[in-house]
């Protein structure tokens, strides 16, 4: 009898698959959503794409379901709150797609809560000379951008310890930002000077760094994107950048300025099949 049930647990019963149900939820704003990228599942709502990478990883990993609740411009109050639709309708709060039946969650959250694209936007000199946002932003010796991050950074906690009570069978796998322009930057490629340009990527890369620093205290994993995108920012050419510039290249099926196209969002699903 030992011998018999040792074999129909190796060739899988369909008793022991129901037991392994994989539900991935997937939660994040645009950079996770893909936000106009081509083809879209979700345009006037979230702007979601359906390449974006938690349809691929989901694909590749062959979850029995995915319930995809990234959205375009949100933030993490829009996990607990609905949020308005980018043209029409309301995204559900994003915490509701959770349940006990979880066993994967992946987030990417952050950028609009400390306005991170706000930040690169009013960054743009359409002269090699102007005004320094950097320097606009760190008057008086008080970096404002690097006091919010730091007063944000406690919220990545609350966020994974929401998840988990909520899915406390769920691996929680927080996914960070991407290198968005290179050192000096490439005006007028991309049009902002270039201790600005440095001064943007600093502020990713601080967010980035409070995200991980949270994930290790409250057990979550944490995803690095920003190494692998080195050398694939808004700077290069076509077919070479994963982060598109003021003026997307539509060849890559993307029409979001400073967000993943195509080829970036795809890139995250090797970084985070390394740590499941």
């Amino acid at each position: 009898m030992a011998g018999t049930a040792l074999t129909l647990v190796g060739i899988g019963t369909p008793a022991l698959a129901a037991a392994e149900r994989q539900v991935y939820v997937a939660m994040g704003d645009s950079f996770s959503a893909g936000s106009v990228v081509l083809p879209q599942s979700d345009l006037f709502t979230c702007a979601r794409s359906a390449i974006n990478y938690a349809a691929l990883l989901a694909k590749e990993i062959k979850v029995d379901e995915l319930r995809d609740v990234t959205c375009g411009g949100a933030t993490t109050s829009d996990f607990t709150n609905p949020q308005k639709g980018i043209i029409s309708g309301t995204n559900p709060p994003q915490y509701g797609a959770l349940s006990a039946d979880t066993t994967l969650v992946t987030v990417g959250i952050g950028g609009n809560d400390i306005g991170l694209v706000g930040l690169a936007t009013s960054c743009v000199n359409l002269l090699p000379v102007g005004a320094s946002c950097k320097a606009a932003n760190t008057a008086g010796g008080v970096d404002k951008y690097a006091t919010k991050i730091d007063a944000f950074a406690a919220t990545y906690g609350t966020v994974i310890e929401q998840i988990r009570q909520r899915a406390p069978r769920a691996e929680i796998v927080m996914v960070g930002y991407p290198t968005g322009i290179k050192p000096r930057g490439c005006w007028p490629l991309v049009p902002v000077l270039p201790q600005d340009a440095d001064y943007i990527q600093a502020n990713m890369d601080r967010l980035n760094a409070r995200m991980a620093e949270q994930s290790a205290a409250h057990g979550a994993k944490y995803v690095d994107i920003r190494t692998p995108s080195i050398g694939h920012d808004a700077c290069q050419p076509i077919g070479v950048k994963w982060i598109e510039g003021l003026i997307p290249s539509v060849v890559n099926n993307s029409f979001a300025p400073l967000h993943p196209n195509a080829a970036g969002l795809a890139a995250v699903v090797p970084s985070i099949r390394k740590v499941l």
